[in-house]
């Protein structure tokens, strides 16, 4: 902002800055006019890759909890920029301070922090840590009764799992990307002098929260010694909505995520645990013996668990194939119309275009992002070598991990996955919706039925979503970076570059947490433990319909997927009619189908960190914009990594020593008087 007090000169500029200000061009570039930027491999830096190494592993732990635990992530680029930013400048701060500073610390350093640490921590989803790798488990294949043959179970280890994830490893069309643009928005404001200021108090109010996280994290561990001793094992309110999984757990990491996430994703989560196991799931119970024979376990896909698991699949694939029409259309009508703009200029970070200035039209920030973007432009025929020398490794390779998924599958999967990939990343563009799992469930379906029951289908399935989902994710993942590089000046050779290592950081130490994980917790993978993986079951399930069709399904099942897949779509269609002035009411049928499965105790702490969210606003909404973030950043970064010290002590054998227990008046009296007696 111009000082009152400037010169006339200053003052002219200033009304210039406001006209535009008030015309929503704001001129960042101008901000940094004065600063050079640095060459593409001035850009990637020994700190930088040394501070995303730690923040890898940080962020690794946060993700694989809370895919091992319900499977929703938030995103976390504010967190990875925020703390890219606070580490390097105590770096720089101190060799300044010795007269050692030799580079400065710039905003394209620090778009190379954030693109590695997301790209990393990306792999702990996008691995199928939750879903499709370690569905392959025997752990998993044992709570059904179908395709549980040894062809079909592949259990994990870390040579095969770190070995298959090394091999699989937006100029032009004006695209939004409103995650990427709103990181880079953000990675601009730091490094403002006003920005600096503003990131220094975020940074101490994420670590305030870290540390309340990571402390509570440690007393609730230290009260739950032995295996029917929980924090919160007989709640207060009753027995009955404790069994009906409706309770609050004092999760500092389902507060942290209610904050984060809209409020209509919580509501949405809180109805659909309403629906589910506040309305469904007893009436079914009651059915027990018609339905469904009384002789089943609790686990059995043929008692009420499959009622459970089977509903929620008919929601998220009705949920999913509505999108995926929506988004497609979109992206077809959308490239569409830039065709027929004779006077769009169309240019990728790929090619061997002119570099030259773009049209004289365009602002004064556009014309200088494009001219250095293009700069630094990745070649093409780097690009098509690259994939199909990976396409190449994965067909030789891939069938000797997972037999039963054969050389031809992979090639038609590659053959496919361009125009897949393009499809998911210009709609991720549009929408900030990537479908890269809706393209992975379609994988497990048609190589699982391709390869048929008897043929390990099942395996062949699980691993082909695997193959897809990695290629069409990473697509508009990169694709979401360039726009951020695009906008902070980074150069699309060092943000492919910090892609690359990222990811290969990822495919190490992803597996490694994951490893951790499963070997600390002897209950992992179960349904009803700490770490039950609950997608595994799902993504499992879905490649055994694939190739076993609706035999697995209990009585009556069938035809209630059959309504909830329809009332999907119809919701979907609902909202998309009625306009987001509306839709803000109307709940989101994927969000509604996660309670199914899992219960709603996690949205009610979901829902209690969107109260404090919307209380916080009521109050003081420019310091809840400005610090709920990094609040909610603090309170999931602190209970994720204590997850790390916690699966270390169980791998130690260290138990906790105390249990502690919420006990109703009447049953703490009787007891008082067996202790007494």
């Amino acid at each position: 902002m111009e000082d009152r007090s400037s010169s006339m000169t200053k003052k002219t500029d200033g009304d210039e800055d406001e006209r535009n200000n008030m015309a929503g061009e704001v001129s960042v570039e101008k901000v940094f006019e004065g600063k050079e930027v640095p060459s593409w491999q001035n850009q990637l830096t020994v700190r930088a890759f040394v501070v995303s190494f730690v923040l890898c592993i940080l962020f690794t732990f946060i993700v694989m909890k809370l895919n091992l635990t319900t499977g929703i992530i938030p995103s976390l680029n504010v967190s990875a920029g925020l703390l890219g930013f606070f580490f390097v400048k105590i770096w720089t701060a101190f060799l300044e301070n010795c007269g050692l500073l030799k580079q400065p610390f710039t905003r394209q350093e620090n778009t190379v922090i954030q693109t590695c640490v997301v790209a990393a921590s990306g792999i702990a989803f996008s691995g199928g840590f939750g879903s499709y790798l370690f569905g392959m488990s025997e752990v998993v294949a044992r709570q059904s009764t179908e395709a549980n043959d040894a062809q079909n179970v592949k259990d994990p280890t870390l040579a095969w799992m770190i070995g298959f994830l090394f091999v699989i490893m937006i100029v032009d069309f004006k695209l939004t990307y409103p995650s990427g643009t709103a990181t880079a928005h953000l990675i601009n404001s730091f490094h403002t002098p006003q920005g600096a200021k503003l990131a220094k108090k975020q940074v101490r109010t994420l670590g305030k929260f870290f540390s309340f996280s990571f402390l509570w994290g440690f007393f609730q561990w230290f009260f739950t010694a032995g295996d029917d001793c929980g924090f919160v094992s007989f709640p207060t309110f009753g027995l009955k909505a404790y069994q009906n999984k409706f309770y609050f757990d004092f999760s500092a990491t389902y507060v942290g995520v209610g904050m984060i996430c809209p409020y209509l994703i919580n509501v949405s989560l809180l109805v659909g645990a309403i629906l589910s196991w506040g309305v469904m799931w007893p009436l079914i119970q009651e059915r027990k013996g018609s339905w469904y024979s009384a002789d089943y376990p609790a686990s059995s896909l043929h008692g009420l668990q499959g009622y459970k698991v089977f509903i929620a699949i008919a929601m998220i694939l009705g949920d999913g194939l509505y999108n995926f029409v929506k988004v497609l259309g979109r992206t077809m009508f959308g490239i569409y119309n830039q065709i027929r703009d004779k006077n769009a200029n169309h240019v990728l970070p790929v090619g061997n275009q002119s570099s030259s200035p773009q049209a004289p039209e365009l602002s004064y920030d556009d014309q200088r992002r494009t001219q250095l973007f293009l700069k630094d432009q990745i070649p093409t025929w780097f690009a098509i070598a690259g994939y199909v020398t990976i396409a190449v490794v994965s067909t030789i390779i891939l069938p000797h991990i997972f037999h039963p998924l054969k050389w031809y599958y992979i090639v038609v999967i590659y053959v496919l996955a361009p125009t897949l990939a393009f499809c998911n990343a210009y709609g991720c563009g549009l929408t900030d919706w990537s479908l890269a799992s809706t393209y992975g469930k379609l994988a497990i379906f048609v190589i699982g039925a391709w390869a048929g029951a008897h043929n390990g289908g099942v395996l062949a399935g699980l691993a082909a979503c695997g193959v897809m989902m990695n290629i069409v994710s990473t697509a508009s993942d990169l694709t979401q970076d360039f726009k951020t590089g695009y906008m902070t000046l980074a150069s699309p050779r060092s943000m492919f570059v910090s892609q690359i290592i990222g990811t290969a950081m990822g495919c190490v130490i992803s597996p490694c947490v994951f490893w951790l994980f499963y070997k600390a917790f002897h209950d992992f993978g179960v349904p009803g433990s700490q770490y039950s993986a609950p997608y595994a079951l799902v993504y499992r399930n879905m490649a055994i319909l694939g190739v076993e069709g609706f035999s697995a399904l209990p009585k009556h099942c069938l035809m209630l997927c059959y309504v909830f897949f329809a009332a999907a779509i119809v919701i979907n269609f609902i909202r998309d009619l009625v306009g987001p002035r509306w839709a803000k009411f109307i709940p989101i049928p994927m969000a509604m189908a996660i309670p199914f499965y899992l219960g709603g105790y996690f949205t009610i702490d979901m829902c209690l960190g969107s109260l404090i969210l919307f209380i916080w606003s009521k109050i003081d909404k420019v310091k809840a914009d400005a610090f709920g973030p990094a609040v909610a950043s603090g309170l999931i970064c602190g209970d994720g990594i204590w997850s790390m010290p916690s699966a270390i002590l169980a791998l130690a054998g260290v138990n906790p020593p105390i249990c502690m227990k919420f006990l109703s008046r009447s049953a703490n009296s009787r007891v008082d008087t067996f202790l007494g007696s």
